[in-house]
């Protein structure tokens, strides 16, 4: 393992987050909210340190497999653990662990909170907590990667490790161009939404904090309320412009570059809509049916249904309305689908859609060799057959997914939570969502709980982010041993 290659990088991406903090303290200078000293002070000290640890190492060579995955795992930490700093010299939060797990919510784009009141919070924090989930939904490597051209050396392991989906997705034969293609069509897509934010009458600071939260998937409002504080219109376009955050960005940049027929023609597209469209139809006549949006009305009953449907299933973790109160079939549906995930190539966390398209599938094909022993039957998504290697990563990572989430709904279970909100605790920070179900529900939130169990949450918040093999290779004895790895 190189150290010094691993050291280097880490602290050219300390400079950049010093960077983000200094943003933040412009805009708390602006507001005179009293939190510009402890901002300066933050862009400060990962700036110092990043700084030593740049010029201490150098990168004089391509990195290897190991030592992306390693440079990709422990830069999400020391970035978290920067980002915490903040909540700290501002004296927002209790303890460090409260930091820690306010922070790593933010990059993760997992939205969970540990603030009850957010209106209360300086301006300065507030858009650093946007800013978080912005830097963290097209990933902090990957836009060290865009932004600092050398690099790529080595650029792909990197790229590889943080990426999210079975494999990565180029749109250019080098990686680095790749990676700024995809940061400017997620910088267009945002200065769209708050130009439609500001159309419907939002001040310009509530426009662009949800603009980079909802184009990540990540959910910070800066309002206790999240979305349920503003009209239906700001409320359908978060919807829109939450689901074209679900969806791969590559599709994206090919639509606007000419190409729209490559979303009609992507069976995980189509997947997709077909998994968002048969869950708001049974949300909707569930509700409905129960009786609880008599008084409220059809329209808010359909909007209501769908809009969490799609925020959940996205992992974005805005909520309209308190889906607690909507029958206990409804519930569980949001259960399930806080399990899906966006599709690959998006901003979405989760299982990712094409996982689970592919494991359905696969799950027929056994189905049909059952009663066929002697038939060749391929797997296949699409006219696309899938690959034995690619159907065993899938297979591993559902399994490593689901054992996962069993170990932290036990351990926050030990550690004194009823089975709903360790279940629903669990479920929100390996998926990225945030809300979850019981005591960390749709209008609740994580700040009550013991430092251990945000600890926990930590972790899994990481894992799911990171797409799980990232982090956990790095705790497999043969990731050091295996010549495969010491090659490449």
């Amino acid at each position: 393992m190189n150290i010094r290659a691993l050291v280097h990088v880490i602290g050219l991406i300390l400079m950049a987050v010093s960077a983000a903090v200094g943003v933040s303290s412009l805009v708390a200078l602006w507001y005179g909210d009293g939190d510009f000293v402890p901002l300066l002070v933050s862009t400060a000290i990962p700036m110092v340190v990043g700084f030593a640890a740049y010029r201490s190492t150098r990168l004089d060579r391509e990195l290897r497999v190991r030592e992306g995955y390693a440079v990709v795992s422990l830069a999400w930490l020391a970035v978290g653990i920067a980002g915490a700093v903040p909540y700290l010299l501002a004296h927002t939060v209790s303890s460090p662990v409260s930091a820690l797990f306010e922070s790593v919510s933010g990059f993760t784009t997992t939205g969970a909170t540990i603030f009850e009141e957010l209106e209360k919070l300086p301006h300065g924090i507030l858009f650093w907590r946007s800013l978080t989930q912005w830097l963290g939904g097209m990933g902090i490597i990957v836009l060290g990667i865009a932004i600092l051209p050398y690099l790529g050396v080595g650029g792909m392991q990197l790229f590889r490790a943080e990426v999210p989906g079975p494999t990565p997705e180029r749109l250019q034969p080098r990686i680095a161009q790749t990676a700024k293609l995809l940061w400017i069509v997620y910088a267009g897509l945002t200065a769209a939404q708050v130009l439609f934010y500001l159309l419907g009458g939002v001040g310009l600071f509530d426009a662009v904090a949800h603009a980079f939260t909802t184009l990540s998937t990540g959910g910070f409002s800066p309002h206790t309320a999240s979305l349920a504080a503003f009209s239906p219109y700001i409320q359908y376009v978060t919807i829109v412009f939450m689901l074209l955050a679900g969806i791969n960005f590559a599709h994206h940049y090919r639509a606007l570059t000419g190409r729209p027929g490559v979303y009609a023609r992507d069976p995980e597209f189509r997947f997709y809509l077909a998994v968002l469209g048969g869950a708001f139809v049974v949300v909707l006549v569930t509700v409905w049916l129960g009786g609880s949006y008599a008084t409220l009305g059809f329209e808010r009953a359909f909007r209501d249904s769908l809009f969490h449907v799609v925020s959940i299933t996205t992992t974005t973790g805005y909520v309209s309305h308190d889906y607690e109160l909507w029958p206990f079939g409804a519930q569980f549906l949001l259960l399930l689908l806080m399990f899906v995930g966006g599709m690959s190539g998006s901003t979405g966390g989760g299982m990712k859609v094409v996982r689970l398209n592919i494991l359905m599938r696969h799950g027929f094909a056994e189905l049909r060799k059952s009663i066929n022993p002697r038939a060749v039957i391929v797997t296949r998504v699409g006219r696309r057959a899938i690959r034995e290697d690619v159907l065993l990563n899938v297979l591993a990572f559902v399994l490593l997914y689901l054992s996962l989430f069993a170990l932290g709904v036990l351990v926050l279970a030990l550690l004194g939570h009823d089975l709903a909100t360790a279940a629903g605790a669990a479920a929100a920070a390996i998926g990225n969502i945030g809300p979850g179900l019981g005591k960390v529900g749709a209008v609740d939130h994580y700040g009550w709980m013991d430092p251990g169990s945000h600890i926990v949450l930590v972790f899994l918040m990481l894992v799911g982010r990171l797409e799980i093999f990232t982090v956990l290779l790095l705790f497999h004895p043969d990731m050091w041993r295996s010549a495969h790895f010491a090659r490449t």
